[in-house]
């Protein structure tokens, strides 16, 4: 942890280093960068030993990188970044930088309990590679943060980041929706370039793309059960799970709504949304490992203590994905 002198010594010199090299995240007259498209959220392998597998997490990345994804998500919920290390967290993000393509996004999750150490993470993860933090809401004390506690958390972090800022609302896993009067307000900062919403709920999805309208805000979907609608309400993207084994077919939803093909991605999503919520909300991070394997991927072990499925659930998770004719 940064001691006091440090930090202040921090805060002035990334206060002053932003506005110097606005240019290194900005394109255009004074646009921010664009985040338009499709990420996985790159899973962590793990060996029977529940240590970080980097070879399995390349291999990954190499077949994945075969689909026309704008870029990668790293140390997002996905790659249970709760469950790691500090040091493992930036080495994943590290070693994703090295196997991808320099032109494609990386987006890291650098958000943890505190503003300081938020700073500090997204600091460090700009230098070992990322293009943008992607930093979810501090939620332990979930009861005192509101709009004013969350608005000067962003705003800290993003006044020191060297990285463009990408709000991540997950209620899910927080118990915490981002209050739109929150991101309202955040979408005026010049290093804050658009949010990932994983709340399900697309008519506050439509109201967030208009009150941020007159911004440089984007909008992302937060899963592909929902990436139709999210589209049709105005996202650009989308951040989705089910991406990491159905990655055509995701990337194909999104050709299909953004050339204005409704009938055709109305049929796709349909298809979609069983084994979506399979791999998300239904069994979570060991269905999605699990699905992984199925696919030709190495998905493997969670750390504990996420628990691998049941015979049942299994089953269950193979049929989502049988009925639907992707298995």
């Amino acid at each position: 942890m940064l001691g006091a002198p440090v930090w202040s010594s921090v805060r002035q010199g990334l206060s002053r280093g932003l506005s110097r090299n606005m240019g290194g995240w900005a394109s255009g007259e004074g646009k921010k960068v664009d985040i338009t498209g499709i990420y996985p959220p790159v899973t962590t392998p793990f060996t029977a030993t529940a240590e970080v597998d980097y070879g399995k997490l390349e291999e990954n990345l190499h077949k994945l990188s075969t689909f026309p994804f704008r870029g990668f998500v790293v140390q997002g919920s996905n790659g249970e970044f709760p469950f790691l290390t500090s040091s493992e967290r930036l080495e994943v993000v590290s070693r994703v930088r090295q196997a991808m393509s320099k032109d494609k996004l990386l987006l890291a999750g650098s958000g943890c309990e505190s503003t300081q150490a938020t700073v500090e993470m997204t600091l460090s993860m700009a230098q070992v590679g990322a293009d943008a933090a992607m930093v979810v809401t501090p939620c332990y004390y979930r009861g005192r943060m509101n709009s004013a506690a969350l608005i000067h958390h962003y705003t800290k972090v993003a006044d020191l980041s060297p990285i463009p800022v990408v709000l991540y609302s997950v209620p899910a896993n927080t118990g915490l929706d981002l209050p739109v009067d929150a991101v309202v307000t955040l979408s005026q900062h010049p290093n804050i370039v658009g949010i990932k919403d994983s709340g399900g709920d697309v008519t506050r999805i439509g109201l967030i793309v208009h009150k941020t309208r007159r911004q440089d805000f984007q909008v992302l979907a937060g899963s592909a059960g929902f990436l139709l609608p999210s589209y049709a309400m105005g996202a650009v993207g989308g951040i989705c799970a089910l991406a990491n084994v159905l990655g055509a077919q995701v990337c194909q939803l999104e050709r299909l709504c953004r050339t204005g093909q409704w009938e055709d991605a109305q049929k796709l999503q349909h298809r979609l949304i069983e084994p979506n919520t399979a791999v998300t909300r239904r069994f979570g991070i060991p269905g999605l490992k699990k699905t992984m394997d199925w696919f030709g991927y190495y998905g493997g072990p969670c750390r504990a203590p996420l628990q691998e499925l049941s015979p049942a659930e299994e089953e269950a998770l193979r049929t989502d994905f049988t009925s639907n004719g992707w298995l």
